[in-house]
């Protein structure tokens, strides 16, 4: 077994352990939510503190099973699109938002300030769980997918494989993240309602968008030779994750509050423009990876899958 698949496999339990204690907080607050054995949040009805806890629930379950799929045998044997559709957005959930968790983790401690009501070690176990899955998720994902797709890290994609539109779509939409992240406010309804925070995340989107499309335009386009192939395809690979899966989150919460207009919720970015980038980012993260798989880079021989399962 080769060093880095070794790796791979021990991130992957790791992950699924991290991630462990995330669900059972989740599990023990949804059902001492239903018994009246713990306060729920004051800015939910206890209908809506059980919805949003239990899809969490369940997002939480897919990625311990996520997690394992990415080590044990059975993983090789799911379909490969399901497998690298919910791998592809699970890292541009988590992983992406890394170096966030990290330090706003650290600068909320240092200052002794937790944000919430929330115990400290508790909210020192969540963001253990996060931060746990994320890590095991960029390390066991590669493993995973060089065993099962080993053509898609040895060939560069074609030229003139798409990447054009997606990657300039995908530099315009970072850019503009950017420039607001930055103090601009052009296309900002309510300047005014930034917070540190929601700028630290605004800046981090901004990078991910422009390494991604950076390295995509790289690999398809530019002459990549002397450029790492496994770090520009790892940029490409989170870079479109995260515009495709922040984004389909954002997207419908923007519309929400455009049409809408709920009188106490009042965002920083004009609903409609935001709405408008969203669905860029999410039409340029599909470009992007359809650029990085190419139209058989994920497709291996019959054979692969079993040879991957075998060699265990």
């Amino acid at each position: 077994m080769e060093r880095w698949d070794r790796i791979g496999r021990y991130a992957g339990y790791g992950a699924a352990l991290a991630l462990s204690p995330y669900l059972v907080v989740k599990v023990s607050w949804v059902i001492g939510s239903l018994l009246g054995l713990i306060p729920i949040d004051e800015e939910y009805s206890l209908a809506g503190w059980v919805l949003l806890n239990t899809v969490t629930v369940g997002m939480a379950a897919i990625g311990i099973a996520l997690a394992l799929a990415l080590v044990r045998p059975w993983g090789m044997r799911i379909p490969g699109w399901l497998v690298a559709f919910v791998a592809w957005t699970g890292s541009g959930f988590l992983v992406s938002v890394l170096p966030y968790a990290v330090v706003s983790f650290v600068l909320e401690y240092a200052r002794g300030d937790g944000g919430t009501d929330m115990p400290g070690w508790m909210r020192a176990l969540l963001q253990f769980s996060f931060v746990g899955m994320g890590l095991g998720l960029a390390l066991a994902l590669p493993a995973y997918l060089k065993r099962r797709w080993p053509d898609a890290f040895a060939a560069r994609p074609r030229a003139g494989a798409g990447a054009p539109w997606a990657a300039a779509v995908a530099l315009v939409v970072g850019a503009v993240w950017m420039y607001w992240a930055l103090g601009g406010t052009l296309g900002l309804a309510h300047p005014d309602r930034r917070t540190a925070d929601g700028t630290m995340l605004a800046a981090l989107g901004a990078l991910w968008a422009l390494a991604g499309g950076a390295a995509v335009w790289t690999l398809a386009r530019a002459r990549a030779d002397r450029l790492p192939h496994t770090l520009l395809l790892a940029l490409g690979w989170i870079g479109s994750g995260s515009l495709f899966a922040w984004s389909s989150w954002k997207l419908p919460l923007m519309l929400i509050v455009g049409l809408a207009r709920p009188s106490d919720v009042m965002l920083p970015e004009s609903p409609f423009i935001a709405a408008a980038l969203h669905c860029a980012a999410v039409a340029a993260g599909i470009g992007l990876l359809r650029t990085l798989v190419g139209p058989d880079g994920m497709r291996p021989g019959r054979g692969t899958a079993r040879r991957a399962a075998r060699g265990r």
